[in-house]
């Protein structure tokens, strides 16, 4: 890693692992990824992840329409990721950059009405100035009516899960501009259909 600085890549990328809580998880696996138009991102899959990268708008709107065509199952599903974005020496599929803004995935994405609930929490890298980028990204979602509470190590957020998304898409865009050559991470972990009484209390 010598030579590398943060900052130096505009590839934005999620590593992320989705679990249906139920006996047919791989025909539901299967079933939301034959549903989305992968075309527009660097895509792969081993035994205990997948990896998206290409252009922010690319990578959120895929792996929001994973997520959403699992849930719309009705069955539990958990989506668990980190988003990054600068990470040093970030090349690999550099030429998905080149794609136009072009969502190929948010029409039928919009079509779908999953309610969510998301934890995510913001890691602006090497910026001293962290703990009022993570408050203004909460006062994003705030506005997008998606806030709940704060909890530990994170923020709660609820609602539709295109907003939800919407939500964890800007806060990630905006903490990514607050600083040249920003390095930003952003875990998430999304839950849709759960069996649990969620608790909401502030």
């Amino acid at each position: 890693m010598q030579g590398l600085s943060c900052g130096t890549s505009n590839i934005v990328g999620v590593r992320f692992a989705i679990y249906p809580m139920a006996d047919n998880f791989v025909e539901i696996i299967k079933g939301a990824l034959e549903e989305v138009d992968t075309s527009k991102v660097w895509m792969q899959t081993d035994d205990v992840t997948t990896c998206v990268r290409g252009r922010s708008e690319h990578v959120f709107d895929v792996a929001k329409a994973i997520f959403i065509h699992a849930a719309k199952t009705g069955t539990h599903v958990v989506f668990s990721g980190t988003f990054s974005i600068g990470c040093p020496g970030d090349s690999e599929g550099d030429t998905y950059m080149s794609e136009n803004d072009e969502r190929l995935n948010e029409e039928k994405s919009q079509q779908e009405s999953v309610e969510a609930a998301s934890h995510f929490a913001l890691y602006p890298m090497d910026n001293p100035n962290y703990m009022q980028v993570i408050a203004d990204q909460c006062a994003v979602a705030q506005e997008h009516g998606t806030f709940t509470k704060g909890v530990h190590y994170a923020s709660r957020l609820d609602g539709d899960a295109n907003k939800v998304f919407h939500t964890l898409e800007t806060a990630f865009v905006n903490a990514s501009k607050t600083k040249e050559r920003a390095h930003v991470t952003m875990t998430a972990h999304i839950s849709a259909n759960s069996p649990s009484k969620k608790d909401n209390a502030s």
